[in-house]
């Protein structure tokens, strides 16, 4: 429980706060004086000061930003103070410590202090995000023209254990499936108009090749009204959806680039998440898709029941198996999934090690970290790493998560945004997550989104 006089940043405290658990009473007081602030907090009985000169006269936003920032590491430092625990990513909670990064190198010409001396982030994850940013030089790209365009396909076989994403399974949704692919295909061809600079093209889900193959192809179709050779994913994800004849159909719609993820090599595991293919299938999907695409493969660290030997057999069948980018996921607890009915939080275990070991591994392997990204209640408060070979990252994920250009998103479930100054301003359009809503409201959004980007 948390006491505080800035009850608009309660919610940020609160985030702070979930970093060690349940359990503590906190109060917390805020003093602004002359060029200072004191953020006075207790634990349990346990009283901490901090006080940290920001200057005086500061405009409104700035003014804004330091309090909640202050705030928040005041809290981090007590609670890291009367715990005996720090954390790796230290007071920071968002969920784009890159960003951040770039922001300190625009304004300082260095990140790396602030992150360590400040904000309290230890010395490798500092690392990681160096490496991830000088992984990105030849992509990242600040330009408020600049377009990626996302499609959703809300649908698969089943649904796993750990997923909120889909709306449905194909058995419960397939009444939804004519009209929503109808729907899809009419809100694409009207966002045509909203293309400006295209930099690259990303249908994600679910699992889009779960859909029957005229109908994956009707969708297609249309995104060839927008294609201009850049760029282009689509998540086949599943390996038991991927077939000979979809495969064909992305390569003949000029699709560059796929998505198949395992998550696991483990037999017993796939079966308890829900996912109804074996490790075998696994490889034989991407034995049918690597002479066509770069290949993206999924793993996630921290699956209940694995253990790190567990997860490094699954990291080396990925390795031998020699795709352009990974994806180490660390497993979290997501709102609406299967696993967050059974907890509220996921202990940390040896979750810790299989992320380093990640790391190293894939390093020895010649992958290097290239895109980053972290979320609430994750298992051990670490973060989600994309690696790639030279020259294979993906321009979708760089874009997307460093927010330097605008996405124009179709589907239900789909978020738009719009970037002002480089990022430094987002406005984000959301359409409904339920497909029986999206279908009610097309016309709407439609609408909508005409006002949005116009």
């Amino acid at each position: 429980m948390i006491n505080t006089d800035l009850e608009n940043f309660l919610p940020d405290l609160k985030e702070v706060e979930n970093l060690f658990g349940d359990g503590y009473n906190i109060r917390h007081r805020f003093k602004r004086a002359e060029n200072k602030m004191v953020n006075t907090v207790t634990v349990n009985g346990s009283t901490y000061a901090y006080g940290n000169f920001v200057g005086e006269n500061l405009d409104e936003i700035t003014e804004k930003r330091l309090t909640k920032r202050y705030a928040k590491l005041s809290l981090y430092k007590a609670l890291a103070k009367f715990t005996g625990k720090d954390m790796p990513w230290g007071a920071l909670t968002g969920i784009r410590p890159t960003k951040l990064a770039y922001q300190q190198l625009e304004k300082q010409g260095e990140f790396t202090e602030f992150f360590t001396d400040v904000m309290k982030v230890s010395k490798q994850k500092t690392t990681l995000t160096q490496s991830v940013i000088d992984s990105q030089k030849g992509i990242y790209k600040k330009d408020d023209e600049n377009v990626d365009f996302f499609v959703f396909i809300p649908f698969c076989p089943s649904r796993c254990r750990y997923c909120s994403f889909i709306s449905a399974d194909m058995k419960s949704a397939s009444k939804y499936l004519d009209q929503y692919v109808d729907a899809l295909v009419d809100e694409i061809l009207h966002a045509k108009q909203f293309i400006k600079n295209l930099r690259s093209i990303y249908i994600g889900g679910g699992t889009p090749v779960c859909l029957p193959d005229d109908k994956l192809e009707k969708v297609l179709c249309a995104i060839d009204q927008i294609n201009s050779g850049v760029e282009y994913t689509v998540e086949a994800g599943r390996p038991d959806t991927i077939t000979p004849t979809n495969l064909a159909i992305l390569k003949k719609h000029k699709v560059t680039r796929i998505c198949v993820n395992p998550q696991t090599f483990s037999d017993k595991t796939l079966k308890l998440l829900g996912r109804n293919h074996t490790s075998t299938q696994i490889e034989q999907a991407y034995e049918l898709a690597k002479n066509d695409f770069s290949i993206n493969m999924d793993l996630i660290a921290g699956l209940e029941g694995e253990s790190l030997e567990d997860f490094k057999q699954t990291l080396e069948k990925t390795i031998n198996l020699n795709p352009d980018n990974i994806t180490v996921h660390t497993l979290c607890v997501k709102r609406g999934s299967k696993l967050a009915d059974d907890t509220d939080r996921l202990t940390e275990g040896q979750v810790n090690d299989m992320v380093e070991y990640a790391h190293g591994r894939l390093n020895d392997a010649g992958y290097k970290p290239y895109y980053m990204y972290r979320q609430k209640y994750m298992a051990g408060n670490l973060e989600n790493t994309g690696y790639t070979k030279e020259g294979k990252a993906c321009v979708y994920n760089v874009d997307v998560m460093e927010e330097i250009s605008q996405n124009v998103a179709c589907g239900a479930n789909a978020v738009s945004k719009r970037v002002f100054n480089g990022g430094e301003r987002i406005e984000r359009l959301a359409s409904p997550k339920d497909i029986a809503t999206y279908l009610s409201k097309i016309e709407k959004i439609k609408k909508d989104k005409e006002k949005f980007f116009n």
